[in-house]
């Protein structure tokens, strides 16, 4: 047993789960870290549930001994959320992963929380539907929920805020309450699931999650503009947003961006700042979303306007994209990611990626620009020595610097990797005195401050 838990917690767990409680080095260091630089902090224990009850039942045992409790779901995560700061106990969800229901005429499903976004996909598939949002990394549904993920497909379909429709959440206590239902819309009551999507286990632990779906497009098309500047770029993103064109997805690759996936994946992009789109709908409305964007990105200064139709070359682009983190991250070895990403109003994007660009010219790390540039949000990826705090220093110092000057024109310090502990310092200057109003929920909902603690919120 780990020599920090309750020996006669850790007994009565062991007798529970058997083999799916363990206290093993290996298996604790695993679940004490996410994919980021954040330092790990190991919890004293995992136990692999299988049934919103297994975690209830956890929770209960946990919250009698006050021993914290951290959810765990594919791992991940980029911001410090999955770090034991006081130890305790990592639930492991990831045998939660049964799709209970899927209903093609209310286009919505019902998931257990270790469903990851692909498994989901690859089951709707042969149904016709798809759930879109994508936000790299082959995340868990409840991940998702809990961070409230978005992605490449968030200018046309939102973010998990708008696509949760409801949940089943484990209370601290261990009660297990339901907020939502099926309907698309109501006026009864407080929006629990609101506050439970985003709220990165700190409130509760979500066990199962219902979505919103949406039919395969009849037509997907996709296509790269490369620019001479980032800011000719940014300018034909913000035109195609403010005319009101429904592109699906339109992803901001700098050239430091696309030299390191190029080397990373085998591919032969032209080494400039580049913009990709994938277009959506019957082939009259992409032809039409086709004609607009490339007029305007012309306009803007735009050049090779290439087209990747084919499935396998549109997968092929996307997976290059989604593996950006990796790309920079390979530039160097035995380094670490460290990703920062903030989201601002439209109207303010060039100036504040013009800035983001003029920090990194004396940056001493690799590092690249990408973003979801469609609604504002976009990441910087450094390629650190974890050991060498020097290089921390200075990459903690750019950092600061772009989410300060994002919150300063309205924005803010992250558009979907969530505050975990990486971002804590911020939100007193983001949200003011109603950080005030979330430690008092925080406190009303987790009294023992047993989940996830250490996260979100200033100690």
């Amino acid at each position: 047993m780990s020599p920090t838990l309750p020996p006669s917690l850790g007994e009565t767990l062991l007798q529970l789960f058997g083999d799916r409680f363990s206290t093993a080095q290996a298996l604790r260091e695993q679940h004490g870290r996410g994919e980021s630089h954040h330092t790990p902090a190991i919890p004293d224990a995992v136990v692999f549930a299988e049934s919103t009850e297994e975690v209830a039942q956890t929770v209960r045992l946990c919250a009698a001994e006050g021993v914290p409790v951290i959810a765990f779901g594919a791992g991940t995560s980029l911001e410090g959320h999955l770090t034991a700061v006081r130890g305790g106990v990592s639930i492991d969800l990831s045998r939660m992963a049964n799709i209970s229901r899927v209903s093609a005429d209310d286009l919505d499903c019902a998931v257990e929380a270790g469903v990851t976004r692909e498994q989901l996909n690859t089951h709707l598939r042969d149904i016709g539907l798809f759930f879109p949002i994508d936000p790299g990394a082959n995340a868990s549904i409840g991940g998702m929920a809990a961070t409230r993920a978005s992605g490449t497909n968030a200018v046309r379909y939102g973010t998990m805020r708008e696509n949760v429709l409801s949940l089943t959440v484990v209370l601290p206590n261990g009660q297990i309450i339901r907020t939502g239902g099926r309907a698309r819309k109501s006026s009864a009551g407080y929006d629990l699931t609101r506050l439970f999507v985003g709220s990165e286990g700190t409130l509760g632990i979500i066990t199962e999650v219902t979505l919103r779906l949406y039919g395969i497009p009849e037509t997907i098309s996709a296509a790269l503009c490369s620019f001479e500047t980032v800011e000719q770029a940014v300018a034909a993103a913000i035109a195609v947003v403010q005319l009101g064109i429904p592109v699906a997805r339109m992803e901001l690759m700098d050239r430091g961006l696309i030299q390191a996936v190029n080397a990373y994946s085998s591919l032969s992009l032209k080494i400039k700042d580049t913009l990709a789109f994938e277009f959506h709908g019957s082939p009259a409305s992409v032809q039409e979303q086709v004609e607009m964007v490339a007029a305007i990105v012309k306009d803007s200064g735009g050049r090779d306007f290439e087209w990747a139709n084919a499935p396998e070359d549109r997968n092929r682009l996307w997976k290059a994209r989604h593996n950006a983190f990796y790309a920079v991250v390979s530039q160097r070895p035995n380094a670490k990611g460290w990703s920062s990403d903030v989201c601002v109003p439209v109207s303010e994007l060039s100036g504040c990626i013009v800035k983001t660009r003029e920090l990194l010219k004396s940056c001493s790390v690799p590092a690249a620009i990408l973003g979801h540039v469609g609604d504002g949000n976009y990441h910087v990826v450094f390629a650190v020595d974890p050991d060498n705090r020097s290089e921390l220093e200075e990459v903690a110092t750019i950092n600061k610097k772009m989410v300060r000057y994002a919150i300063s024109v309205g924005g803010t310090s992250t558009g979907e990797h969530g505050v975990g502990s990486g971002k804590i310092a911020y939100m007193r200057e983001e949200h003011g005195d109603a950080v005030d109003l979330m430690a008092v929920i925080k406190s009303a909902i987790d009294p023992q401050n047993i989940m996830n603690p250490g996260k979100i919120l200033p100690q």
